[in-house]
């Protein structure tokens, strides 16, 4: 089988299309760059959705722990001390459960035994509470001079917060949340090694190469191909976050722009 067969064969197996039957014996280096290739999309799906409707969350959680009002200010702090304060393995495994209890009481919890949704409500949680948590520091730094300067041109509730309040914030989460955006495509690697079963070897990236590892005795070439992948979607994130770093920091000089700074979570 050439390579090209290969990539038509087994190049998005991970989605149910090509191949059914995953190769037994006489592994090729394509073979394994293709599959475990094909199981990115898994990751990126998991990362590119729970980051984008976890930002919205994040944002609300903020303003809720960031308000003088106990009704709001508390359930956010729970929230985030929920999920910052437990390990994101646990949360996959106790969701999964969860959601199999509730598919006995109702059948429309269905869906959510299965990772491409319940894992996802994990993962929008979770980086909700780490977004949260971040965007709650860059309102305390907001500098007191721009909201008063908010108030002197007559600024006030929905008017502050979208024209001064908000693009504040974002620019001094920003290179913090850059980081949280990174990490959080990394633990999507943790979607099928928690209680989420990957159906007909239906996996993300991390389940082919653990395969090719299990069949093969030999982690060495499997590995360091998952490790490409993320590497390349890792520089993929930075110029992304990057250009919007650039953008809101446009106005100001060029000396007090906040640089991007990518830094290594060695835990969750």
């Amino acid at each position: 089988m050439s390579c090209w067969e290969t990539i038509a064969d087994y190049g998005l197996r991970s989605l149910g299309i090509g191949e059914r039957l995953l190769p037994r014996s006489d592994f090729t280096l394509c073979q394994q760059v293709v599959l475990i290739g094909s199981g990115m999309i898994w990751n990126v799906y998991f990362g590119v959705l729970a980051l984008a409707s976890g930002f919205f969350l994040a944002t609300a959680v903020a303003l809720g722990k960031f308000s003088g009002n106990p009704w709001l200010r508390k359930p956010a702090e729970w929230f985030i001390f929920i999920f910052r304060g437990s390990p994101l393995f646990i949360q996959f495994f106790f969701a999964y459960f969860l959601f199999l209890s509730l598919k006995q009481v109702a059948p429309v919890f269905t869906p959510f035994t299965s990772a491409w949704v319940g894992a996802l409500v994990v993962l929008f949680l979770n980086t909700a509470a780490y977004s949260g948590e971040i965007f709650h520091g860059a309102l305390l730094s907001i500098p007191k001079g721009d909201i008063e300067a908010a108030d002197a041109y007559g600024f006030s509730g929905w008017t502050r917060f979208r024209r001064i309040v908000w693009p504040t914030m974002l620019r001094l989460a920003w290179p913090a949340y850059t980081n949280e955006a990174i990490f959080l495509f990394h633990a999507t690697t943790l979607v099928f090694f928690s209680g989420f079963p990957a159906q007909q070897q239906r996996g993300d990236a991390l389940y082919y190469a653990s395969y090719f590892a299990d069949k093969t005795f030999n982690p060495f070439v499997p590995y360091p191909i998952l490790a490409g992948y993320f590497i390349a979607l890792t520089l993929v994130l930075i110029g992304i976050f990057g250009l919007i770093n650039r953008r809101l920091n446009r106005h100001l000089p060029v000396a007090r722009r906040a640089r991007m700074r990518f830094r290594i979570n060695a835990i969750r």
